[in-house]
Formats: structure tokens, sequence, C-alpha cells
């Protein structure tokens, strides 16, 4: 039972100023695993006024000295790093070859992808006689989610830290657990004190303070287009940045001149992925209008070998995160039911055996249309939904009608594929089953967001441009 009531605030654990408690649920038992104190408006008050406070030294410091910083903290969390992976399967039910091998892998890679581009970032640069200095914005508020609770911290955190501005991040109040081992071990790595500070909380008491606090100079939210409208319209008055990855419905599309078995198994296997809780997750597949009655039964053979079970064992998934999640989703399987699409595999209701813990049936429908709810809805749950199509423009027409643009997956012959990946509307765009790049910039066109993270792309997001008008020209003569 984990007992985590205390904020850090100003390189210390003190105490919340309200009383209010939450109890943080294991979605694979649904019994408490810890209990967590609910910020205020006075403890964000507190946070800000620490990060304001320690800003104008921190900010100064020098490029070497905060590489020197971010290397003590991988060295920390490499320490840490089966206590974070061993929370990420309690707080959100990650199974534990996952936690260990990609959502706790992940937060050493962003570190070590900060160390690299701040080694050779370059902060000033000189256009004739008019100098460009990149200077840190200030103190910045992160509010994150549950689905891959590390990488979001640190995909904010460290970009941050690099450039030189203090922060106060908000985790997620359904899996705070891993927040605050990450808050450990950069206390632990020496990160002065007020530079970073941690309040839990909701979204609408401790979230909004955050987005709306005039000593907050950017915002950056990972979560729901809902709530990201939410954070937008809090940060407004304050005319402060807001930096935003939201939702996604991406498209899978397969050209006729794909690998049908191979394409079609990846892209139900890449869905179920992590239970399907993620926004990127490649949830509506475009299979060519001939070849759909094949694909279906690809598809329903590859949904049929995803295992399912207790995290603590060799299924390929576990629970989702929360059983109002569970409802959710159920809703919207029992939608796509109802409103005529074919049930390939899965359905409603909790896999045979598992009635204790969130868990779901990989789902796939086909003889899906654009406009049906499944399709248009982000489901976040291991539901995957075909849609047939004729004629490449068709394809491409369909992949981007969507309010969301955040990825959006081609499979085919390498060349074909280049063509139709250009003509799609999404941030990211993956080629034949390519993996990750944490040098590649990620977020989202149209409702899927605003600004970019990971690499170098996510340094000018924590940054302002300064031009000092001649500051290379010869002093007058005398």
């Amino acid at each position: 039972m984990r007992d985590y009531t205390k904020f850090y605030i100003d390189g210390a654990w003190v105490e919340p100023a309200g009383t209010q408690r939450l109890d943080v649920i294991n979605p694979a038992t649904e019994g408490v695993a810890g209990v967590i104190a609910m910020g205020t408006q006075a403890d964000v008050d507190r946070a800000v006024a620490a990060a304001k406070k320690a800003f104008p030294s921190f900010s100064t410091t020098t490029r070497e000295q905060r590489v020197e910083l971010l290397q003590n903290i991988v060295a920390e969390y490499q320490k840490r790093y089966a206590d974070i992976a061993a929370a990420i399967t309690e707080e959100m039910g990650a199974p534990g070859w996952l936690a260990m091998q990609a959502q706790a892998a992940v937060g050493v890679g962003h570190l070590m992808t900060g160390i690299e581009v701040l080694k050779n970032y370059r902060f000033e640069e000189q256009r004739g006689t008019t100098m460009l200095a990149k200077e840190p914005i200030g103190v910045c508020a992160f509010i994150t989610p549950w689905n891959w609770p590390i990488n979001q911290i640190a995909t904010k955190v460290v970009p941050a830290l690099a450039v030189g501005c203090t922060m106060v991040l908000k985790p997620s109040e359904i899996a705070p657990f891993s927040a605050q081992l990450w808050t450990e071990v950069l206390h632990a790595a020496g990160v002065p004190a007020g530079v970073f500070n941690l309040v839990n909380g909701d979204g609408p008491t401790v979230g909004a303070a955050l987005s709306s606090h005039p000593d907050v100079d950017m915002v950056s939210f990972t979560g729901s287009t809902r709530a990201g409208i939410e954070v937008a319209k809090n940060a407004a008055p304050t005319v402060k940045r807001v930096a935003q990855e939201l939702g996604g419905k991406s498209p899978n599309i397969i050209l006729d001149d794909a690998d049908l078995e191979k394409a079609v198994t990846h892209g139900v296997v890449s869905m179920m992925n992590n239970s399907g809780q993620s926004c990127n997750a490649p949830s509506r597949m475009l299979v060519p209008a001939h070849k759909m009655s094949q694909a279906k039964t690809i598809a329903a053979a590859a949904a049929e070998s995803v295992t399912v079970g207790p995290p603590d064992g060799n299924a390929k998934i576990g629970p989702v995160v929360s059983e109002t999640q569970w409802h959710k989703i159920q809703g919207l399987i029992q939608k796509g039911i109802d409103e005529g699409a074919t049930l390939v595999a899965g359905g409603p209701g909790k896999p045979e055996g598992l009635e204790t813990g969130y868990y779901v049936k990989p789902t796939v429908f086909a003889d899906v249309t654009n406009d049906m709810t499944i399709a248009r809805e982000e489901i976040f749950g291991p539901v995957l939904t075909m849609l047939a199509y004729d004629g490449e423009e068709e394809a491409v027409r369909i992949g981007n009608d969507t309010v969301y643009g955040l990825a959006a997956y081609v499979q085919g012959e390498l060349g074909h594929a280049h063509e139709v990946a250009r003509r799609l509307r999404a941030g990211q765009v993956f080629i034949n089953g390519a993996g990750g790049d944490l040098m590649a910039p990620f977020g989202g066109y149209k409702q899927s967001g605003n600004g970019r993270e990971w690499g170098d792309h996510a340094f000018a997001e924590f940054l302002e441009v300064k031009s000092m008008l001649g500051y290379g020209m010869a002093e007058a003569a005398e």
C-alpha cells in the first residue's frame, strides 16, 4: 500500500494545504494500491512561487552544468528502473515485460536524447548585425496522462530542464505512482530546489489552477481533446504559450501492393499494444474492398493470438486503466454492433476467466463506414475498425476524414507508400511497420494538438527568441 500524501515543493516533501485524499486503484485487481493527497489552489500557488523564485538562477546555468545534471538524472533513474517499471504495472496495468522494455525504458531514451541534443544545440545565431538568442520561457506547468506515464513526463521535463526552465508537474491522479518515483530520482540527482515541483490532484482543481496561473509562462498538456480545450480556455486570459498533444484516430492504409497477411497482422497487433491505450494507435485499418474478405480472416486470427491476462504473467495485454474507461469501451463496442458493423473478433464483456480486473477482449470490427461512431471517436481500448476503400484516392480521403491528425500508417511498395504518406495530414506517418524514433517530432495536426515534442523540436517549445539588433555593429568612431 503506497502512501504518497506529500507534495514536492521547493526541494522538499511538504504537507498539502488540504485534507482530501484519493485511493489509487490497481486495475488488475480492482483493489486499492495506494493513496495520494489532492492538491488545492494554495498548493499550486506555493509550487509556482518556488518555480518562479528558482528561475533567475537556473535559467543562467551553463550548457555544461545542465548536461551534467541530466547525466546525474540518468544515473539515478537507472538505480530506480525496476521500481519505476513495477509502479507503472501497478498503477495502470501494463504487463511486466511492457513496463520494463518500453514504459520505463522510454524514460531513459528521452533523457539520453535530451543530453545529445543539448550538447550541440544552438542557443545563439548571428544574422548580419542582429543576434538571435533563444532563452528559456520561464515557469512551465505540465499536465500529464496515465497511459504512458513516464514517457509523457519525460517528454516535457527533459527539454525544459535542458534549456533552463523551471516547472510544476501535475501527473494523472489515476496513475501517480511513477511520477512520485520520478520526483525522487530528480531529488537524488541534485536538481536545485524549486526547479522541479510536484502537486497531485485532479484537472478541474489543480490542472485549472496551473493553466490559469498568472505566474506560469507556458503550459504543456497531454490528454483528451476535450480536456485540452479547457486548458486552452483557462490559459487564454494570461496569453501564455500552450502546447498540446491530444487525441487521435489514426488511419492505417494497406495499399493494394502490400503483403496482406503481414500488413493486416502487424496492424492488428500494433493496435492492441498497451491495451489499445495509445493516442497514436492505428485504430482505423483501410483495406482494398476486393481484399476485405481475406483481410477479415487474417485479422480474426491475429486478434485471437493476442493473449489477455494479469500483468505479472506473459500475456500480450493487461487490463485497461480504470472501471470508467472499461465502461466507456464497452459502450463503444456495443455502439459498433448497434450501428451494423460486423464483429470479426472479441466483443462485449470480459475475457473468460478474467472476471476481476478491467479486462477487454481484443476486438475487431469490419464493414465499418467512416461515419460510424467507432470510426469517429477515439475508443482508447483494444478495438480495431476495418474500412474498405475503392482506389487510392478514396483511401486518402477516408484517411484524412477525421478531426484528428496525430499519426497515420501506410503499408505497401516503398515508393508507392512514400507518395501516399505525403498526402496524409498527420504529424507522424509510419511506413511499412517502422518503429519509433525519439528524434522524430511528435505532435499532431488539427484537433490532435499543437506544438511538437521529442528530440530537438521539443526544445523550441520551451524557448523564447530575442532579437538584438545592432549587436554585431562596430562601435562608432569617437
